[in-house]
């Protein structure tokens, strides 16, 4: 009998994202991150795709033999083990937050039936809102509940790309949408790309939105006193860059004396590196100091593009220096780019970036309205 070979490659494709891979270069890296993210973020829909395609290959006959039947077998172990390295994340997310509550609550609807990032009807997108100098690169999109609620917690995300590629409204749209249906306003903010110019242009662009956040709080209901920067990979570098240098004119030409402080910052499979030249600016832990404002770090312990090697020894100098929080979250079986759709682990994470934005908020702050 020969062997399926189609369906076996389907098995591989399923069951590689399982195992943990060692460090390897930026390219086969990022490959294997964009070939395994569905299956990762997605496993209820990948056990149907397996469900699916192994009662095919059973109608066919093609179950016969010892390798196949053996071959399917681990696919579906190594499903499981996805799934549950998913489901691990919010217990995971609720002891590291070291007392504060957490939400227990998933959203299972959309996790099963919609986990793509569709806006809700609820939350209305003001697109392309100008916020510096720099044509396309300095636009943002500001998302908000329909009844427009007033003094507004604000969360600012920069996407990533590696600083070459990206766009406002392609990373962690449901951290966007969910916050904004609990009464935030969110923004996501394009940034200016490439690395000839060094990392000096990234980080203003970034601080910009932060001034454009502080100029037009009132026109957008917004709390200027309650901004939380986030980012996904460049993007988390670049937010923790501008939290840990609040005003400092260098980064700051045009608007050096306009505050740019934060509350709080979130970091999502974050790189906390020097930047492509090496100059040490660019470190984020060269900036690290005792007012540093509360840090969430979130990473996977498998991403094949960042390794958690970084994020680990960021959170443990900033932890050495910092008088705030600086809480880090290490998530089971996690690639990077966790936060594209409403999986079970991105969920969790969203449940611990409100709780922790609520800690880090001055007690004295109303809520939203």
């Amino acid at each position: 009998m020969s062997l399926p070979w189609g369906y076996l490659i389907c098995l591989l494709i399923l069951a590689i994202p399982a195992v943990r891979l060692p460090r390897m270069p930026i390219g086969p890296g990022t490959s294997f991150f964009v070939a395994s993210l569905a299956i990762l973020e997605l496993p209820f829909l990948a056990s149907s795709a397996f469900s699916v395609s192994t009662a095919l290959a059973a109608a066919e006959g093609d179950l016969g033999s010892p390798v196949t039947i053996t071959a399917a077998v681990l696919a579906g172990a190594s499903l499981t083990l996805t799934a549950w390295r998913g489901m691990r994340a919010l217990p995971i997310l609720m002891r590291t937050m070291d007392g504060t509550r957490v939400s227990p609550r998933l959203h299972w609807a959309r996790i099963l039936l919609c986990p793509f990032g569709f806006r809700p009807r609820s939350v209305e997108r003001i697109a392309n809102l100008s916020y510096g100098p720099h044509g396309l690169r300095n636009l943002l999109d500001l998302y908000r509940r329909r009844s427009a609620p007033g003094n507004a917690p604000v969360l600012i995300h920069f996407h990533g790309g590696y600083y070459t590629t990206g766009y406002k409204n392609s990373q962690a749209l449901p951290l966007l949408h969910r916050l904004a249906e609990q009464g935030w306003v969110t923004i996501s903010a394009n940034y200016r790309l490439g690395h000839a110019a060094g990392f000096e242009p990234h980080l203003t662009d970034a601080k910009r939105v932060v001034a454009w956040v502080r100029t037009h709080a009132r026109e957008w209901g917004i709390d200027p006193d309650r901004i939380v920067l986030s980012g996904s990979s460049a993007g988390a570098h670049m937010s923790a860059l501008a939290a840990l240098t609040p005003g400092d004119p260098r980064f700051q030409p045009g608007f050096e004396d306009v505050d740019t402080s934060v509350s709080a910052v979130v970091g999502l499979g974050g790189f906390y590196g020097s930047y492509f030249d090496g100059d040490p600016d660019s470190d984020p832990l060269t900036h690290a100091h005792a007012d540093a404002p509360p840090f969430l770090i979130v990473h996977g312990d498998h991403d094949t593009v960042v390794n958690v090697a970084g994020a680990r020894r960021f959170a443990e100098g900033l932890q050495a220096v910092s008088t705030q929080p600086v809480v880090y979250a290490e998530l089971p079986g996690a690639q990077h780019g966790f936060d594209l759709f409403h999986s079970p682990r991105f969920e969790a994470v969203i449940n611990a970036v409100a709780a922790f934005a609520a800690r880090s908020f001055s007690p004295a702050s109303p809520p939203p309205r």
